[in-house]
């Protein structure tokens, strides 16, 4: 079988920039993988998320995903893929409620034109249920706290039913306990579904001793790609050694 990603000489260019984000690079992600991308700020790490879900044009290289080119069907494959950035703009004003986010992606799986219907519905309570903010639906989603937000856009990610899961800081607003949450539910995603998991973090505490596989990037490349023991090296080089110490 094709591996789900295959990139290989990859560059990405953005809009009105001159230097790639990200520079050749090759990277091959079997289906069923749990993979973490660390690294310095501006390293490339959204970036190579961003390419991946075939939002950024391809300056170099061949990037397939789900055996299809990204440059042709990024449509398609955004449709099987779950994706939680790490930026989201939401205005206090906003008169979208929770549960219209978390149907947001069924959209994605559904197509724009279509109207959910009570399937779609019950997958996206079903989401908000398990992230623990089913209590929330009603409410605006511009009235909810950072974190409370967070795990509504990790809701609307999983409500997709993707078969690649790409989260970008998805930690960053989230309190001890519900980080140990969300890991345990892509823990499981990943364990029981086969769903293939990619996370960007700063959360050092997520990557230390861990098993998964864990790729560092810096300065737009991928330098280390393994275990936690063979990156490590490389890894406090370029990141405070007190972010590894102080877990």
């Amino acid at each position: 079988m094709a591996p789900i990603i295959d990139l290989r000489g990859v560059s990405t260019v953005y809009e009105g920039e001159r230097r790639p984000a990200i520079k050749d690079i090759n990277l091959i992600v079997e289906e069923g993988e749990f993979i973490y991308i660390v690294g310095p700020n501006a390293a490339g790490k959204t970036t190579l998320l961003e390419t991946i879900n075939g939002l950024l044009p391809i300056s170099k290289g061949s990037a397939l995903v789900f055996n299809l080119d990204v440059r042709k069907y990024g449509r398609e494959i955004r449709r099987e893929i779950g994706y939680v950035p790490q930026d989201f703009m939401v205005e206090p004003n906003e008169p979208y409620t929770a549960l219209d986010v978390v149907l947001m992606g069924r959209y994605g799986k559904i197509g724009v034109i279509n109207k959910p219907g009570k399937k779609d519905r019950m997958k996206a309570v079903e989401a908000m249920r398990l992230l623990g903010v089913e209590e929330l639906a009603n409410k605006p989603i511009g009235k909810l706290s950072g974190g409370q937000q967070q795990k509504v856009m990790i809701a609307r990610a999983l409500a997709k039913e993707p078969k690649i899961l790409l989260m970008d800081e998805p930690f960053s607003n989230l309190d001890s306990g519900s980080r140990d949450r969300v890991l345990m539910l892509v823990n499981r995603l990943n364990e029981e579904q086969k769903v293939t998991i990619i996370i960007v973090t700063h959360d050092l505490s997520q990557v230390m001793g861990q098993n998964h596989r864990i790729i560092v990037m810096n300065e737009g490349r991928i330098i280390a790609d393994g275990d936690f023991n063979s990156i490590f090296d490389v890894a406090e080089k370029i990141l405070p050694i007190n972010m590894w110490r102080k877990h």
